[in-house]
């Protein structure tokens, strides 16, 4: 009786077991169906957004080299730690030591990873261009989205030899000085992008795809020889440290084709660590800082004495008694030279027979000569922060405004200007553009001063540099220079300093076919030496004595063996 009674219980519970073993894997059939096939986009998308990211591939910018293809600026690979703000997450013990190894405070990257994520961003930089064992620590910590970047660093190979010419970049690697600015969309690269796969701590585990091809940047080839510049910068550097200067600038140019081949400046910096450094030093003195050229602007005085044709090389002028009054003004040379000629006049830098030229000369030819050779333009070299100067030429001149012109007063010039213009001398009257690039072709230039006055002003300016006048320290053994001497002094608030100078040589060599020109500057040199055929001359000896070695220029005769070359002392 008792085992009718339990047989239909007994019959329920087995059609209840056979009927869940058929639903369940019927049900998993379905689910698997409905994820595979009817849910599959949406879901693989859904998992694809968690999983892909697209991050950027980053370019490398182009390398800055000299005419020789020596290095001067190159891109180094470096990684950058950056973060997902929606998907950071670090336990107390991991974010304190994060803040350790990237010299940040917790509170810094907390509020960092909590704006962005509020402003819903996906990618923020946490620490950038940090060397590869930091950033592999950093990586070990495992702190989930988390991730390295690979970026590329700047670097300087040359150093504060040319930091003011070529510049350098901001940690975007976009130019802020120099060359690095002027050229700086030529040099940039434009970043691609990829497809990468993430584990679930953020860290890229699989390049999944390149979307876009990362293209570098041009590289630049300057006119700039690396070695003229390490000798151009020693040599210049010695003579501030020498007479204790406040600041000193020289440029090199190629008379033949206008191209820069060196351009230094003291103080200078080092690109490579920029920490704690005034923003005066970033200054690229040779073309931002202007002075009243002195005496070195008498040739020109002298061009246009003889383009009027009321004056030759032998006309005699009385310098008596070594100076002269004009209007309430008076003009002095340091002597009484007594009667001269217009050679001996430059010979012997006096100002008193430059201003009896200016006065018997139309004022608007002398100030048209200075215009022709650049005075009161920008040179063209593209540099930033290059100025002008200034050239006035008023309706009415007055005769000390006339005569003060002529021996370097009344105007401003650049250190690059005043060498842009001894190269007219220097190549005939020819005005060639002044150019920072390598240069395969011939330069055509502008004939701006006819040449039969141009070689008689040269051939004075050798007299220059001769054992009896101004510029004897600044001659080269073994060749024929010519160049000018000056001594300015420097306005202050009251005037005139009778204490500051700027102390100037500017030249050429060799003196009969030039083919360099270079310009001195040293300003305010302090001690018993200020004036430029002390200062600024010897600079130029040395710089032009190795130059000529390197370009392989045969010397005009042959030098006294107890008279030695500048010595080239190995590569920078």
């Amino acid at each position: 009786m008792s085992e009718q009674v339990h047989k239909p219980a007994s019959s329920f519970r087995i059609m209840l077991v056979m009927l869940a073993v058929t639903l369940v894997p019927a049900g998993l059939v379905a689910r698997a169906f409905d994820l595979h096939v009817t849910n599959k986009d949406f879901l693989q998308g859904q998992g694809d957004a968690r999983a892909m990211r697209t991050i950027p591939v980053v370019a490398h910018r182009g390398m800055i080299l000299d005419r020789h293809g020596e290095p001067l600026a190159v891109s180094t690979p470096v990684d950058s730690i950056w973060a997902q703000p929606q998907e950071f997450d670090a336990t107390p013990a991991q974010l304190a030591k994060l803040a350790q190894l990237l010299d940040l405070q917790q509170r810094e990257i907390k509020k960092l990873i909590t704006s962005k994520k509020q402003d819903d961003k996906e990618f923020v930089y946490l620490k950038r261009r940090i060397n590869p064992s930091l950033a592999q620590q950093v990586i070990d910590l495992k702190i989930a989205g988390v991730s390295l970047l690979r970026e590329y660093r700047r670097y300087y190979p040359t150093g504060e030899v040319t930091s003011h010419l070529v510049g350098f970049t901001d940690i975007d690697d976009k130019g802020q000085e120099g060359v690095e600015l002027a050229y700086n969309e030529w040099l940039s690269g434009s970043n691609g992008s990829q497809l990468v796969m993430r584990d679930r701590l953020g860290r890229v585990i699989k390049h999944v795809d390149l979307l876009k091809n990362p293209r570098p940047g041009k590289d630049l080839v300057l006119s700039v020889d690396r070695r003229l510049q390490y000798l151009t910068y020693r040599e210049l550097k010695r003579a501030v440290f020498k007479h204790k200067a406040r600041s000193g600038s020289a440029v090199v140019l190629d008379v033949k084709t206008g191209e820069v081949l060196a351009m230094v400046n003291q103080p200078s910096f080092n690109p490579n660590n920029r920490s704690n450094l005034k923003g005066y030093r970033y200054r690229n003195r040779v073309v931002t800082d202007t002075f009243e050229p002195g005496s070195t602007i008498k040739p020109f005085t002298v061009a246009a004495a003889l383009g009027s044709r009321k004056f030759t090389p032998g006309t005699y002028i009385d310098t008596a008694p070594g100076y002269m009054k004009v209007g309430s003004n008076t003009i002095r040379d340091i002597r009484n030279y007594g009667r001269i000629n217009v050679t001996e006049v430059i010979h012997k830098s006096s100002n008193v027979g430059a201003s009896k030229m200016a006065l018997l000369i139309n004022p608007q030819n002398l100030v048209h000569v200075h215009q022709r050779v650049g005075f009161g333009d920008l040179t063209g070299s593209g540099l930033p922060g290059e100025v002008t100067g200034a050239l006035h030429s008023p309706r009415v001149w007055r005769d000390i405004e006339r005569a003060t012109l002529s021996y370097g007063y009344g105007l401003s010039v650049t250190t690059l200007q005043l060498a842009r213009a001894y190269s007219v001398l220097a190549n005939d009257g020819v005005l060639k553009p002044v150019s920072l690039e390598l240069k395969n072709t011939v330069v055509q230039g502008e004939q701006v001063l006819p040449a039969t006055f141009v070689k008689q002003v040269r051939k004075m300016l050798k007299g220059v540099v001769s054992a009896e006048g101004t510029g004897k320290k600044a001659r080269v053994p073994g060749y024929d220079v010519a160049g000018k001497t000056g001594t300015v002094k420097k306005v202050g608030v009251n005037g005139y300093s009778d204490d500051k100078y700027v102390s100037l040589f500017v030249g050429m060599a060799p003196a009969e076919n030039p083919r360099l020109v270079m310009a001195v500057t040293i300003h305010e040199p302090r001690g018993k030496d200020y004036y430029g055929g002390v200062v600024a001359a010897p600079v130029f000896s040395n710089v032009i004595a190795g130059a000529l070695r390197l370009l392989d220029i045969p010397p005009d005769y042959m030098p006294d063996k107890n008279v030695k070359f500048a010595k080239w002392e190995g590569r920078p």
